[in-house]
This record gives C-alpha cells, structure tokens and sequence, in this order.
C-alpha cells in the first residue's frame, strides 16, 4: 500500500489512528507519557463558572480580505469558553485571501444567525472596495449589524461597515490608508489601536486585531480571562523593527508606500458615493 492510498483510506476512519504504544504491544513506563489518551489534555475545573458565556459570533468572509484581519480576531473570539463562533460568507466555497491563504466559511448570509451578540469584518484593499460595492454583502451587514450587540471591525473592515450604513456619527480605528476616507461616511477616524464608541469596538490596521480580540475579550468575560487568553497566546510583541505606524516609519518609506496606494482615497470615496445613489 503506498503512502497516498494508506492517506485515503485513514481519512476515511479505515484505519486506526497510531497510539504511542509500541509495535511489541508493550505497555508505556509509568509517568512517561499518558497512558489513556482520551484524557484532555487541559483541565479547566479551577475556571470560575462565570467565566461561561453563549455569545454568537458572526465573522464576515469575502474574497480578497486580508487573513490576519480575521484569524487574529477569530483566535479571541474562539476562546470564549461558551461562544459560539462562526464565518459567515455568500456562498459556502472556498474563500481566497489577498495572499492566497483559504479559508472555508462555516454558514451562508442565509444560515447566520439572524442577531449575533458580535458582529465582526475584517479588512483588505482591493477585495474590500469589491466587497463595498457588492450589495448582497452590504445588505447582509446592514440587517446584522442592525440586531448585533456589538458592532465591529478591523482595518479596512470600517469601511464595509460605513457602506452599510452602520458608523454614521461614530468615532472609529482603522487602517491608515483608510482613515482619510471615513468621513465619507460620517465617521470619525482615531488613531488608536482600538477605539470603542457605545456599541462599536474597531480595531486599526492588520495586527490590531489581536489587540482588538484581547479587548473584546475582556468585554465580554473580564480582565482576568482576558489575561490568562494573552498568556495562552504568548502576546508580548517585541517587533524587531520599529516602522509600523506612519508617524515612526522612516520617511522613505511612508513616502514609498502611501505613494504606492495613491488611488485608494479617490476609489473609496466613488464607491462610498454609490450608497447615496
């Protein structure tokens, strides 16, 4: 049987998955390695009973976002003991990021639930001036947002948010490269990692939405479980580089990258006019 047969048939559950027992059936050295590996491998009986919740998340999914804006977020979000967490998108195929990452969504616009306690959208370029001009989105935002407790972003996702009508009068996070755009629709934009207005939680660009995870974590379930996420998680950034905001970046390279998108500002704007037609 060669390899890619042997693959077939153990995904199929025709073959029994390999123990850490040896070929010999000889029986593991006490206190070696777990002798019944059905044991779990934490124990979460110390946790508070309330730390439980039954949150509804709904995280948008479109062709074209940038996969941190949504794998970060999504990592917090699944760790909410209780939650329940899913990846909604316009069809259940494949969903390719701007890097190429896939990403399968767990339920249609149809199948979401219909007053999630979080709405969450992610980011891009791009795919997300696509996403503002592709009304079945747009209009799913507008009817779930219009029921969620919380309404949020990361990046770019504020400016799906203002297309669907939903930052009118709001102060928000948001990429650099769109924050010049959120006036268009109403909105104001913070240069703040993440900014909380009432019942809109948004984060800034990219890799805020770890930040922007943690926030809401501690919304939703405390400051000590959103301690012990973070130290799940091993977040203490230490960059190596200190260029990732516009203000210490050198200046070649802001000059060199906001040049790089000097048509995003007009292109966002046209679209956010679209909405008013």
């Amino acid at each position: 049987m060669d390899r890619r047969t042997f693959t077939a048939i153990a995904a199929l559950g025709l073959i029994a998955a390999p123990t850490l027992r040896s070929q010999a059936n000889q029986p593991l050295p006490t206190g070696s390695v777990r002798e019944n590996l059905d044991t779990p491998l934490h124990d979460m009986s110390g946790w508070p009973e309330d730390w439980v919740g039954d949150e509804q998340v709904v995280m948008l999914a479109y062709p074209g976002m940038t996969a941190l804006d949504l794998v970060g977020p999504q990592y917090m979000f699944g760790s909410l003991w209780g939650a329940t967490v899913k990846v909604a998108a316009k069809t259940l195929d494949p969903i390719v990021s701007d890097t190429r990452l896939t990403i399968l969504p767990d339920v249609t616009f149809e199948q979401a639930h219909d007053r999630p306690d979080i709405l969450f959208v992610p980011g891009g370029i791009s795919g997300t001036l696509n996403a503002m001009e592709d009304q079945e989105t747009v209009d799913f935002l507008a009817s779930r947002g219009a029921a969620a407790s919380y309404v949020t972003s990361v990046c770019t996702g504020a400016l799906l948010l203002g297309q669907a009508g939903l930052l009118d009068g709001y102060r928000v996070a948001t990429h650099w490269l769109s924050a010049s755009v959120m006036d268009a629709f109403g909105a104001t934009a913070v240069n703040e990692r993440v900014v909380r207005d009432r019942n809109r939680i948004t984060g800034g660009g990219v890799t805020a939405g770890i930040d922007f995870g943690l926030a809401m974590i501690k919304e939703l379930r405390g400051t000590e479980y959103a301690q012990s996420i973070q130290l799940l998680a091993e977040y203490a950034p230490e960059p190596p580089l200190n260029a990732g905001t516009l203000e210490t970046a050198p200046a070649d390279v802001t000059e060199r990258m906001t040049a790089m998108f000097a048509g995003f500002e007009t292109h966002a704007r046209a679209v956010a006019d679209l909405r008013l037609k």
